[in-house]
């Protein structure tokens, strides 16, 4: 599977830069749609999920913009990167110095992808397929970017999340998602951050960097 995906990917992608972290190198999608195409297909026979893992979406930018400008956030520190599409927060932690830098994505297709983009950049990630919800706290700090965007997604990740907040610093980054919870978090930052009207429904989301309290 490992070879046919990083195949794939590349074939797919063209490395490239988001728009607020120029300092990383990533395979990301030129074109959208053909990837979309492309990707239906080659996914179906294999039962794995959409494309994310293609884009830097503006939570993983903010936090990547986050942990770059203060690695000492991150620096000595073992990091885990939950949710992490193409792997762009994670690789910023690593570059920061994080000890030890985990990313988890349940699509094998996303943890190709940041295995990829790991090495595009020089540093260690340790990526894995595997759901960790549920699993006992091993982090220093746990990052996670735009993960609110589905109502079943935020009810089976949060809890665990606020278990995680009493053991580490867990920071959510939210463009504005509708679910994003209306309590127990401190917002402590705030990045604009461009994108595109074929991904979003705007040119600029407005993303808040939030520290979430345990519960």
């Amino acid at each position: 599977m490992t070879g046919g995906a990083e195949d794939f990917i590349r074939a797919q992608t063209r490395p490239g830069y988001a728009p607020l972290v120029p300092e990383l190198r990533l395979h990301l999608a030129s074109e959208i749609t053909p990837l979309w195409q492309a990707t239906e297909a080659w996914l179906a026979a294999r039962d794995l999920a959409p494309p994310f893992w293609a884009f830097a979406w503006p939570g993983g930018q903010a936090l990547a913009r986050h942990v770059l400008d203060h690695p000492e956030r991150v620096a000595g520190r073992r990091v885990l990167d939950f949710a992490a599409g193409c792997g762009i927060a994670a690789i910023a932690c690593a570059r920061a110095g994080a000890a030890v830098v985990e990313a988890a994505e349940i699509d094998p297709l996303a943890v190709a992808a940041i295995g990829l983009n790991a090495a595009e950049n020089g540093v260690a990630v340790t990526a894995t397929a595997v759901d960790l919800v549920g699993t006992a706290c091993r982090w220093d700090v746990i990052l996670c970017g735009d993960v609110c965007y589905e109502a079943p997604m935020t009810r089976h990740i949060l809890p665990w999340l606020r278990g995680m907040a009493g053991q580490a610093e867990v920071i959510l980054a939210d463009p504005g998602r509708a679910y994003l919870p209306g309590e127990g978090m401190a917002a402590f930052a705030r990045f604009s951050v461009p994108t595109t009207r074929e991904l979003e429904d705007r040119e600029l989301r407005e993303v808040t960097l939030y520290r979430l309290a345990a519960g």
